[in-house]
């Protein structure tokens, strides 16, 4: 869409009619049940495909969700492997016993 010269605004427009109506329907779901700050966020990234201005809003959400993310993999590795040990401790009671 961004290299065909009559089609760039339309989608521009689209994209910031679906943003918004996104982040309108979060505003909503902050007060009604739903997952409100959820729908905020993604409207916000659906505005940061085309808005400079928008992702420039997002970019601290993404930097927090990737700190997250890697922060939830090392909590699951642990895991993972203290579980690991306990087994192959169990086992070898079991076969000593």
């Amino acid at each position: 869409m961004h290299t065909h010269p009559v089609l760039h605004l339309p989608w521009r427009i689209l994209v910031g009619t679906a943003g918004t109506l996104i982040i309108l329907a979060g505003l909503v779901m902050m007060v009604a049940p739903g997952p409100g700050v959820a729908a905020v966020i993604l409207g916000l990234v659906v505005l940061s495909t085309e808005f400079r201005w928008a992702q420039r809003v997002v970019r601290p959400a993404q930097v927090w969700f990737r700190r997250a993310e890697r922060f939830g993999m090392r909590v699951r590795a642990d895991a993972v492997r203290r579980y690991r040990a306990r087994r192959e401790l169990r086992r070898k009671r079991l076969s000593s016993g």
